[in-house]
C-alpha cells in the first residue's frame, strides 16, 4: 500500500488539523497532542466535510453538578448535523458497533528514511548523457498517510 507524504511534522501543530487530497480521496490529518491520525472528510451521515468539524473532549456526569472533561481534541462533529466521532478510531460515540468514518494509516518518518525512487524505466534504454548529481540530506520529519486499495 503506498504512503504520501502529506506534510513535516511542524505543518500540523497539536490541536490542528490539515485536510488534503490522497488518490482522489479528501483526507484530515490530525495532530492530538504529538500523535497523528487520518480520518476521510466525510461524514458518512449525509457526506458532509466531517474533517471541518469542532474538536472537543468528552464530558460525563456523575451526579448532578458534577462533570470531568477528558479526551480534549479527541472528538470531531460534523458541521452539518453534529454526528461525534472519535478522531483516533473512527468510531461514532452514537452507534460505535455500526456507525464510523474511514480512518487510515498514518506514521511519522525522519526525512533521511524517506527514499527516493526513480519512475519506472520499463522499455526505456540509457541515454549517452548522464547528469551531475549533488548528496542531498533532509532533516525534517514528515508525516505519512498509508491509503489501501
Amino acid at each position: 500500500m503506498p504512503g504520501y507524504v502529506v506534510a513535516t511534522v511542524d505543518e500540523i501543530p497539536p490541536g490542528e488539523r490539515k485536510i488534503v487530497e490522497i488518490a482522489g480521496r479528501p483526507i484530515g490529518v490530525f495532530n492530538v497532542g504529538g500523535d497523528f491520525f487520518a480520518l476521510l472528510n466525510r461524514c458518512p451521515h449525509q457526506g458532509g466535510p466531517l474533517c471541518l468539524g469542532r474538536l472537543s473532549g468528552f464530558l460525563r456526569s456523575a451526579a448532578p453538578g458534577e462533570y470531568a472533561y477528558s479526551r480534549p481534541g479527541e472528538i470531531l462533529r460534523c458541521p452539518w448535523h453534529g454526528w461525534e466521532f472519535d478522531v483516533r478510531t473512527g468510531q461514532s460515540w452514537f452507534d460505535p458497533g455500526q456507525v464510523r468514518v474511514r480512518r487510515y494509516d498514518v506514521v511519522v518518518e525522519p526525512g533521511a528514511a524517506l527514499e527516493t525512487v526513480e519512475p519506472a524505466m520499463a522499455g526505456l534504454e540509457k541515454g549517452p548523457y548522464v547528469a551531475e548529481t549533488f548528496p542531498v540530506s533532509v532533516e525534517q520529519r514528515y508525516v505519512i498517510v498509508t491509503v489501501g486499495a
